[in-house]
């Protein structure tokens, strides 16, 4: 099983991505947890995830959290904005597939 975090600031609208991006990640067979947390719990979830994914909005931060995931050897990436914007849940397990290959 892959397990994704998907993070913003509050980690709501991260939360509407990642539902978005399970049912699609579901819909191709694909085993994957893809769960939302804000950016101050990631930390905690370091442990136990496989990606993190921060949201387009939330770039001014992606230095700060990759900093902290490279001592858990977590790859960190900055979700595609326009997948996004639409809350393109297709689209996010595409991007998600060609980072994780």
């Amino acid at each position: 099983m892959k397990r994704i975090l998907l993070c913003c600031g509050s980690g709501a609208s991260s939360g509407f991505m990642a539902k978005n991006a399970n049912v699609a990640a579901k819909a191709r067979g694909l085993n994957w947890n893809i769960k939302a947390r804000s950016e101050s719990e990631v930390e905690d979830y370091l442990d136990e995830v496989d990606l993190v994914m921060v949201g387009p909005h939330f770039k001014h931060r992606y230095e700060a959290i990759k900093e902290v995931a490279d001592e858990y050897h977590v790859p960190v990436a900055l979700m595609d904005g326009t997948i996004y914007g639409s809350l393109d849940g297709d689209g996010l397990v595409d991007q998600i597939i060609s980072i994780l290959k």
